[in-house]
């Protein structure tokens, strides 16, 4: 390499670091951003993680203790006092409480607790599903068959997380109308289905035996 070709070549490269230091001069503060940021979001992240842990383990201890009167009574109380910040929370604790004061036979409250968990259209649809399910169990001597009917269908639909049980109950509603072949068609269905329990067939089978039909072979 020539004397010329050298010196041109650290010309070239100081104009290069003159570049780079007038860049980094310019526009550094947008690294220096970009990390606060990156290291921000790491930290409020972590900050969130921790608080709904604390929340969660809060939960978790106040139900805990509700549950740990010794009547039903005083477990619905306490569990109408524990303290919920989220839907989720909310709908665990009602069915907690309504399950006590199902127990303590005050079953309209009960009701009245269940059907604020199936309206609140911030949970997952399985909260409300079990909170409409339980309702309709204990409303069987104050809701018409047809209204029960009507809503143990709506839980009976295809994919439904209580498809199964629902149907079981519409089975029993048939039965109570006098349409046991009806029922037996429902129940055998039941006894089928890959999805269904042993214990919900083993119900099943019993119940068709019941009305004189024979199960068919489960699946």
């Amino acid at each position: 390499m020539s004397d010329t070709d050298s010196f041109i070549e650290e010309v070239t490269e100081e104009v290069r670091r003159d570049r780079l230091f007038l860049m980094l001069k310019r526009y550094g503060w947008i690294g220096v951003v970009a990390i606060l940021v990156i290291v921000g979001g790491a930290s409020y992240r972590e900050y969130t993680k921790s608080q709904e842990q604390a929340q969660a383990q809060a939960l978790g201890d106040a139900l805990i203790g509700a549950l740990a009167a010794n009547d039903a009574a005083g477990r619905a109380d306490a569990l109408g006092n524990v303290a919920t910040e989220q839907a989720g929370s909310a709908a665990i604790a009602g069915l907690l409480a309504a399950g006590a004061l199902a127990e303590a036979g005050d079953t309209e409250k009960a009701v009245a607790k269940l059907k604020e968990v199936a309206l609140l259209g911030e949970v997952p649809q399985i909260y409300r599903n079990i909170a409409t399910f339980k309702a309709l169990l204990l409303q069987s001597d104050t809701l018409s068959v047809a209204e029960r009917r009507l809503q143990f269908e709506s839980l009976a639909t295809p994919g439904a997380p209580l498809r199964l049980l629902s149907e079981e109950q519409l089975a029993l509603l048939d039965i109570s109308e006098g349409q046991s072949e009806a029922a037996i068609d429902r129940l055998q269905a039941i006894i089928v289905d890959s999805e269904a329990s042993s214990d919900l067939k083993q119900r099943a089978s019993q119940v068709i035996v019941a009305l004189g039909g024979t199960p068919a072979a489960a699946s």
